[in-house]
């Protein structure tokens, strides 16, 4: 069973971080500002010293992003399945604006821990993030639902 909620969080991550980034990218297009956290996690890792080519940093960047999604889904299911949170759309707007904070002060963190400034509005960037961060968890709402109702039919109706 184990196996079925990695395979599970991982395809609720894999979607929430997607619909957030695509929210990300829209926003950074409209605006005409880069909030793209994939692209600014690899100028991170540019700062950082690494030695790592240009094309690793990128890659870097998107696989650090989805890892970093799927320890917030993660962080999501301890929270549901130790009944701290009900799985309601409540709870994904209150998990949605706690990840937002926590979103805002890791990029403020390491920011700061790099002395990166990129040439963004970082007011406009942070605004955007914590949206992204609400829609993020909205999403790890609805889809952790669904996945959890077809585990539970599937082990009910399906036998090995």
């Amino acid at each position: 069973m184990v196996i079925y909620i990695i395979i599970q969080l991982l395809l609720v991550s894999i979607a929430a971080t997607s619909a957030m980034t695509w929210f990300s990218y829209a926003m950074s297009k409209n605006f005409r500002e880069l909030y793209k956290e994939p692209v600014l996690l690899a100028f991170v890792l540019e700062k950082l010293k690494l030695n790592l080519t240009e094309q690793s940093k990128k890659t870097w960047g998107w696989l650090l992003h989805y890892i970093i999604g799927f320890l917030f889904v993660l962080g999501y299911h301890i929270i549901w399945v130790k009944d701290i949170l009900p799985i309601s759309p409540l709870s994904a707007l209150l998990l949605g604006v706690i990840s937002g904070v926590i979103g805002i002060i890791s990029w403020v963190f390491m920011f700061k821990i790099t002395h990166h400034q990129p040439p963004i509005d970082f007011k406009g960037y942070y605004i955007q993030l914590f949206f992204a961060h609400i829609i993020f968890a909205i999403f790890a709402t609805v889809l952790y639902s669904i996945t959890m109702t077809i585990l539970i039919l599937t082990n009910a109706y399906v036998t090995v």
